[in-house]
């Protein structure tokens, strides 16, 4: 399995209780899972950022920046062709290609999802992941600068595991942050980083006012990781 690539597909999914209580293993993996060293404190810091402060606070901001409008969609072929009757059977082949690996997809998620393409990345043979990440590298890049033009921590934030994606290719985004960009994270990972240490960090459904459960597809993801992993290392 490639570890990078399964950490990249939770860090992009829906920031609920589920996903937050996973945070601090996730945050343990990065160091040791071989991300290119320019990316994995820019991910590190993307976890801190979403364990800290008020989950409700991070499930908006997520909704707010993926689920409004196609210029951040994160799903690839809204990219491409839209509501087009192309992507139908673009849908119909990337399923077909999840089907014949013996990859269970979720039927509540489209193939073209990008969560659910990283993840089944991490567990395809090397030369499918590298053919499926090659196709799609022109989406990721504008993906990430289309994170970058939003200017906002949020959208800088995840705009790091769209460029670790890319790193995954052999690939470096067209576009960069700027000066001021950087000046601007440097003083905010500071201060998470502060706060991370001086106070007690609260992850899964306690963290939540209103209590809700976690949401039932993110916990399937992460049970699935967990059971491919354990057949691995059976094996």
């Amino acid at each position: 399995m490639n570890r990078r690539l399964a950490i990249l597909s939770i860090l992009l999914r829906y920031p609920d209780p589920a996903l937050r209580a996973n945070l601090p293993e996730i945050g343990r993996a990065i160091p040791t899972a071989g991300f290119r060293a320019d990316l994995a404190p820019r991910l590190a810091r993307l976890v801190r950022r979403l364990g800290l402060g008020d989950g409700l606070d991070r499930e908006e901001a997520y909704v707010r920046l993926f689920d409004r409008g196609r210029e951040t969609s994160l799903h690839l072929f809204e990219h491409v062709h839209g509501d087009t009757r192309n992507r139908g059977p673009a849908m119909i082949e990337l399923a077909q290609v999840y089907e014949h690996a013996g990859f269970a997809m979720d039927a509540r998620e489209l193939p073209d999802f990008l969560p659910l393409f990283l993840e089944f990345c991490a567990h395809a043979p090397p030369d499918v992941t590298a053919n499926l990440l090659g196709q799609c590298a022109p989406i990721l890049d504008g993906l990430h600068a289309k994170l970058l033009g939003r200017g906002s921590a949020d959208a800088r934030a995840y705009a790091a595991v769209l460029a670790a994606a890319l790193a995954e290719a052999g690939l470096r985004p067209t576009q960069q942050p700027t000066a001021a960009q950087e000046r601007s994270d440097a003083e905010e990972f500071a201060e998470l980083d502060a706060a991370w240490e001086a106070e007690p960090v609260v992850f899964g459904p306690e963290s939540d006012p209103d209590k809700q459960g976690a949401r039932a597809k993110v916990g399937a993801m992460i049970d699935r990781l967990r059971a491919l992993r354990a057949s691995h290392a059976i094996r």
